[in-house]
């Protein structure tokens, strides 16, 4: 009897990325190729991709039991359409119908982050375990929510937008790209951290970053590591509003585990051991009993996996 497998289609702004998952989650095949400009080339790359890594592998199309789709952008999930993509020339277009059409498999589509939030849940850091909310640390923060195994989408399609919580007083609060005021991606985010930090060398502060000449959030943790006190201060503010966004989660959905990925989190158990101690002490103890921060396992995988669960779980 052949293996019943799930395709995962991740769509980014210049690469899309396709994989074979199994029943358990395990990542089998990856195929990536060009996005394309258009939604008539992105949908036509999209179906291509996905019957090539098929056509690649040991399986056939008959083993495929549907594809998922990952897409960044603001999505009308139930009906399949992606509203409005920033980076992808798509526009109220219905990718879950022309999907299924072209490839004659259920299709089902959700917000990128969101799958891979999925993808973690699923064969990553958070495998086993029912309750997981996810952050993904990089130029915003994005974020996906799990409770009893599946995704949490909110009547809009708007839940798991972690990065778009209102947590930075007033007098210390700077414009997000979203229009709102105070929201947590605009400290805790690369792009945060870098903002934070050309701030502090523009006013003349002394740090080791002033000989910089493109400062990057990596530039900025490393050296907080090796003692830069501006720098210390900046990776401690970024820590303190991710523990604090945990503290106000816990008491909403009370996780089990908070999986961070993207590449801010690559700063190791330096950003995570401040997390873990904001969290602490700003949780009620009930909350945190038995809550884990860790980091997240599938790297670059997870959209694809998280794609693919879309359709298994």
């Amino acid at each position: 009897m052949s293996e019943k497998i799930y395709v995962g289609v991740d769509v980014g702004g210049t690469t899309i990325k396709t994989g074979i998952c199994n029943a358990e989650g395990t990542l089998l095949e990856t195929y990536e190729g060009p996005t394309g400009e258009g939604s008539e080339a992105i949908l036509n790359n999209m179906a291509a991709y996905a019957r090539h890594i098929v056509e690649q592998s040991t399986h056939s199309w008959d083993d495929v039991q549907g594809v998922g789709v990952g897409i960044a952008g603001f999505l009308d999930i139930p009906a399949g359409i992606v509203t409005f993509s920033a980076n992808l020339d798509l526009r109220d277009v219905h990718v879950k119908t022309i999907m299924q059409e072209k490839l004659g498999k259920l299709v089902e589509i959700n917000n990128d982050a969101n799958v891979a939030a999925l993808g973690e849940a699923w064969s990553g850091a958070g495998k086993g375990i029912p309750n997981v909310v996810c952050y993904t640390l990089g130029t915003g923060v994005g974020g996906g929510i799990i409770i009893g195994g599946r995704i949490v989408e909110g009547f809009a399609g708007m839940a798991g937008e972690l990065g778009h919580i209102n947590i930075v007083p007033d007098l210390e609060a700077i414009q997000c790209g979203c229009g709102k005021l105070g929201c947590l991606e605009t400290v805790s985010s690369a792009t945060g951290i870098i903002r934070m930090a050309k701030d502090a060398v523009a006013r003349g502060d002394r740090t080791s970053l002033s000989s910089v000449e493109h400062i990057m959030a990596k530039d900025v943790v490393d050296a907080a590591k090796a003692g830069d006190e501006v720098a210390i201060r900046i990776v401690a503010r970024a820590a303190y509003y991710l523990g604090k966004s945990m503290a106000t989660l816990a008491v909403v959905l009370n996780p089990q585990r908070f999986i961070i990925g993207g590449g801010v989190s690559k700063s190791g158990e330096f950003l995570f051991e401040q997390m873990r101690e904001v969290f602490a002490k700003l949780t009620p103890d009930k909350a945190q009993e038995g809550v884990e921060i860790v980091p997240a396992i599938l790297g670059n995988n997870a959209g694809v996996v998280g794609a693919a669960g879309l359709i298994a779980r």
